[in-house]
């Protein structure tokens, strides 16, 4: 039975619906990406510029996508598109080193202490596999501790949960499965047993500030911890800087924390809104890949690394982080936004809470919280109506039909850009969602 919500929503967007129908022709789901996959269809986009952007329909949405985390500065920012516009006319791709990539890597090295060394890849997938491949040869070990819900791209290895999830381990060897050790974060005994129980461990691995973005918060006294382990048993700690990476802090989470990693996997933000990823790390670690007569190193190609038009965006992009207060501004609206649903949950008495790492914005329902210490202790099989995925569902197209483009009401990813009207509106537009999902039947 189609709701209200879904029928103000197939109404509002012919155009995307006729596009939806000749997309299932062409890609398995009719989308390019397991996340842009919804009922009754996606919306198909035309352009964005700042905070906004626009389907084909004429729709406009205040975005909360963020390019997946990466628009940190916002959409078309002017200064990143004519550096682009500069670097594509001499040329994409002279398949030999370049002056830009020197340039992006210094930008690197000028916010992130551990950046001792760096090697580009093409995206935040490839980072994750380089930097485990690097535990493994630095330490000769085999196995890799990662963290319950902890997402370090799709690669085979990174897609290991422990058989928790068999859509992310289907067609994966169970051989590689088993190089993965699945334990949940927050408690260093279990680290230290597992350590103590099977010495064939290379590293560890993980989100920094929590699984999904922070959605599952970690202590930061936990990876305080995690740090003095590896160091004390000789393995490699590896951050997952995907999304955290010059957004939760301008020297990402392990100056957000206070905790210097060994490797670092880094995408989104990196490359100003173009497609690239790296690996950085102290000088030990990273001259894994050096190759001398005396030594054998790891070897690692990759046409696009260091791909000219993201080196030249990136290193823009990191110079603006460093040389202004978009953080500033990015975390400010976040916990504007933060305050407002917590307000909106408080007026309609909707059990949740809302919470975040500065830009990245999670909201939990369901569930009795004031703070995200009593997220972290919560028992991990404490109900969340989210995971039914019906309200949220609804949820996130009443926000889509009022232009507001969410993660499915769950997730608000920041922007420099977002203003407080956009804040405000979106607040305004959370209540609405609320009162329309009773009002049908779906709360």
């Amino acid at each position: 039975m189609t709701t209200p919500i879904e029928k103000k929503y197939t109404d509002s967007r012919p155009n995307s619906q006729k596009k939806y129908q000749s997309s299932e022709k062409l890609f398995p789901n009719g989308v390019t990406h397991d996340a842009r996959m919804m009922k009754p269809f996606p919306y198909y986009i035309s352009h964005a510029e700042g905070s906004k952007k626009w389907d084909i329909d004429g729709n406009e949405y205040v975005d909360y996508k963020s390019g997946h985390g990466a628009m940190l500065l916002g959409h078309a920012h002017p200064e990143i598109i004519k550096v682009v516009n500069e670097t594509i006319a001499k040329g994409s791709l002279p398949g030999a080193s370049t002056e830009l990539e020197v340039a992006w890597a210094q930008a690197i090295k000028n916010l992130v202490p551990s950046a001792e060394k760096i090697r580009f890849t093409s995206s935040g997938t490839e980072a994750d596999m380089m930097g485990m491949r690097i535990m493994r040869a630095y330490t000769g070990k085999d196995k890799i501790i990662k963290f319950e819900h902890h997402f370090h791209g799709w690669s085979d290895g990174a897609s290991a949960t422990g058989g928790v999830d068999a859509n992310w381990e289907y067609g994966i060897p169970k051989q590689v499965l088993d190089t993965m050790v699945i334990i949940p974060p927050n408690d260093i005994s279990i680290v230290e047993s597992t350590l103590e129980n099977d010495n064939n461990i290379a590293g560890i691995m993980l989100e920094p500030t929590g699984a999904h973005m922070g959605q599952y918060p970690i202590r930061p006294s936990f990876v305080k911890e995690l740090r003095e382990l590896c160091t004390k048993k000789n393995i490699v700690l590896m951050f997952d800087e995907v999304v955290t990476g010059f957004r939760v802090a301008r020297g990402g989470a392990e100056e957000y924390i206070g905790v210097k990693p060994d490797i670092s996997s880094w995408a989104k933000v990196l490359g100003g809104g173009l497609p690239g990823g790296c690996v950085t790390g102290q000088a030990q670690f990273m001259e894994i890949l050096e190759k001398t007569p005396e030594s054998k190193g790891m070897y690692h190609p990759g046409t696009f690394n260091a791909y000219p038009i993201s080196a030249a965006a990136g290193a823009k992009a990191l110079t603006i982080v460093k040389n202004t207060n978009v953080n500033e501004i990015a975390a400010e609206r976040g916990q504007q936004l933060v305050t407002g649903i917590n307000n909106v949950l408080t007026k309609l008495e909707v059990p949740g809470y809302a919470y975040g790492q500065d830009s990245l914005v999670h909201l939990k329902l369901g569930v009795e919280a004031n703070s995200v210490e009593d997220l972290i202790n919560m028992p991990s099989d404490e109900p969340n109506v989210f995971n039914s995925g019906a309200l949220n569902h609804q949820l996130g197209l009443s926000l889509l039909n009022q232009g507001i483009d969410s993660w499915s009401a769950s997730r608000f990813i920041m922007m420099a850009s977002h203003t407080e009207e956009d804040v405000n509106k979106t607040i305004s537009a959370m209540e609405n969602a609320f009162i329309e999902a009773r009002e049908q039947g779906s709360m």
